[in-house]
């Protein structure tokens, strides 16, 4: 059960670090440029509400970010984060080294979607032509051109999760999660999110237990060790 919670959370964490990647390597950064990137990149519709850059200090802003499935599911909403809040070293940057002092993240939503055929959402993400381009043994930097560092301060926030089956809305069910600005301090690997991940375990209690079977959960997990 809790590989499941370390599943999902390093998915999150992933989401963040590969939008901050896909903003720092443009020359014009624009919303609407990110957003095509972003489908470029995980053949994913995404909407930003407002995109803020700071020009005088090292900072990102990006509030009301949706993200959608591919077709064949709907296209229905996956992840709606109400804020990514990133403060990143310019120094470290230069040496092509990632280092986030501060990562404010707050996931509003996660909808965990079940489509006509029986597949469920967040493993058939991993089968996408553009994951499978990144390839699941590689690096980090292997894929990015960065080193991660670390993050000084993470700070979680998490809404609910919603399990839809477009097949058979009666399975249609929802559980609030309720985290509030959980600090991790010095998050250098995945035995640092040790404490986030208990407590997203106990907050959601049996909701992800009947939606992953383990012989899927085991074939899938390695498309995540990417960040650590």
């Amino acid at each position: 059960m809790k590989r499941i919670f370390k599943w999902l959370l390093r998915m999150f964490l992933l989401a963040v670090v590969l939008v901050v990647i896909f903003i720092l390597s443009l020359d014009t950064i624009l919303r609407v440029v990110i957003q095509n990137r972003i489908r470029a990149q995980t053949g994913m519709d995404a909407e930003i509400g407002k995109f803020t850059l700071g020009l005088a200090e090292p900072t990102i802003t990006i509030k009301d970010f949706k993200l959608f499935n591919p077709p064949s599911f709907g296209g229905t909403p996956f992840l709606d984060i109400k804020e990514i809040h990133v403060e990143y070293d310019r120094a470290a940057l230069a040496k092509s080294e990632l280092h986030i002092t501060l990562l404010r993240f707050n996931l509003g939503e996660l909808d965990i979607v079940k489509n006509q055929t029986g597949q469920t959402n967040i493993f058939s993400i991993a089968a996408l032509p553009s994951v499978k381009k990144s390839g699941g043994t590689k690096s980090f930097t292997a894929q990015t051109g960065l080193a991660f560092t670390g993050i000084d301060v993470l700070n979680v926030s998490i809404g609910k999760a919603r399990f839809i089956d477009l097949k058979d809305p009666q399975n249609n069910r929802e559980q609030i999660i309720g985290i509030e600005n959980c600090i991790t301090p010095n998050v250098k690997s995945q035995i640092d999110i040790g404490g986030l991940e208990a407590l997203i375990y106990l907050r959601s209690g049996d909701f992800f237990t009947s939606l992953v079977d383990k012989k899927s959960l085991d074939s899938k997990y390695k498309f995540l060790d990417l960040i650590f």
